[in-house]
């Protein structure tokens, strides 16, 4: 039930955003770039261009970048009972990242990179169920994001 997959959720979560920052991090960014190596150019700070993932790892720009996304992920752990809440946000979130080229299609990526952190921060904890419950958040907050590009005005 949504309930229970809502639990599982909060629960987890607890105990992983506790001590995730750096390593959970890393790991989860590493794993960004192993799949998709052209996600490289979108980050950029100060029109740098990093010439390697690992440069790109390394950049403090980057590390806060990684710090936004956990928040924004705890922000929708702490309402997963009402996420509609976040709509106006998470659209808006949505067209900042179209305005900087992402693809719609990277979010797969990134949600991939989401569960293999989970995974790893979790052991045998990570259920089929856990790993469900997640996608389900995971695509809500897309799903949210992606209205952000429907709505933006032709020619923008």
């Amino acid at each position: 039930t949504k309930t229970f997959q809502n639990f599982w959720i909060f629960y987890r979560w607890r105990g992983i955003s506790r001590w995730e920052e750096r390593w959970s991090v890393l790991s989860c960014s590493c794993r960004l770039f192993d799949l998709d190596p052209d996600l490289l150019p979108l980050f950029q700070y100060n029109c740098k261009q990093f010439a390697s993932p690992q440069e790109c790892l390394s950049a403090p720009e980057f590390l806060d970048h990684i710090r936004k996304v956990m928040l924004v992920i705890d922000v929708a752990v702490s309402h997963l009972e009402n996420l509609s809440c976040l709509e106006e946000y998470l659209c808006n979130l949505g067209k900042k990242h179209q305005a900087v080229g992402v693809k719609v299609e990277s979010f797969s990526t990134v949600g991939e990179s989401l569960l293999y952190m989970l995974e790893k921060c979790l052991g045998a904890a990570f259920s089929p169920e856990v790993q469900e419950a997640w996608s389900k958040l995971y695509n809500a907050v897309v799903k949210a994001m992606q209205r952000g590009w429907e709505t933006l005005p032709e020619g923008d």
